[in-house]
């Protein structure tokens, strides 16, 4: 945790450590695993609330925890740009981070691969091997896909490549 931010370390040991190591197809091991993602995520949706910093829901999108789906959020100027957020877990996970889908961003910015993945390739994957089976679904939210929106939100709205749900002004109006 040598150089980053006072408040990225103290929300980083607030989230529970994950001890389970175990993927999809490993039966009874991967429903431990599963328990201990959802009390990280509790977790650190909660210390979220408490600090007025709420800003994703997520939750589960099949039985078998492999697929996740839900809402992120980011304010800028005082607006809340509102995303799809979905991912699937991989077979080889937790050795392999999942990759965060946000959809409807696909093609808007270059830190982004087919389909609306996030590129976490330089700052995230090796954070997350070094990591595993520690670091989990809170841990990538956390360290991955916020700081992702906090660099790239601001640079597609000014570039006007994202634009807030309320604006109804077209090029007409101009």
């Amino acid at each position: 945790m040598e150089g980053w931010d006072p408040n990225t370390k103290s929300t980083l040991t607030q989230i529970p450590l994950l001890t389970t190591k175990a993927g999809p197809r490993d039966g009874a091991a991967w429903t431990q695993r599963l328990k201990e993602e959802y009390k990280a995520l509790i977790a650190y949706t909660g210390m979220n609330k408490s600090n007025d910093n709420d800003w994703f829901r997520i939750s589960a999108a099949n039985p078998e925890g492999t697929r996740w789906t839900g809402k992120c959020w980011y304010v800028y100027n005082l607006l809340k740009y509102e995303f799809d957020l979905q991912f699937d877990i991989p077979v080889t996970y937790p050795a392999t981070a999942p990759e965060l889908e946000l959809p409807e961003l696909d093609g808007k910015t270059h830190k982004m691969y087919r389909g609306g993945k996030i590129c976490l390739t330089v700052h995230f994957k090796p954070l997350w091997a070094k990591n595993c089976p520690r670091f989990g679904i809170a841990h990538a939210l956390c360290l991955g896909l916020a700081p992702w929106l906090a660099a790239e939100v601001p640079i597609l709205v000014d570039s006007g490549m994202i634009k807030h749900k309320d604006d109804v002004s077209t090029s007409s109006d101009l």
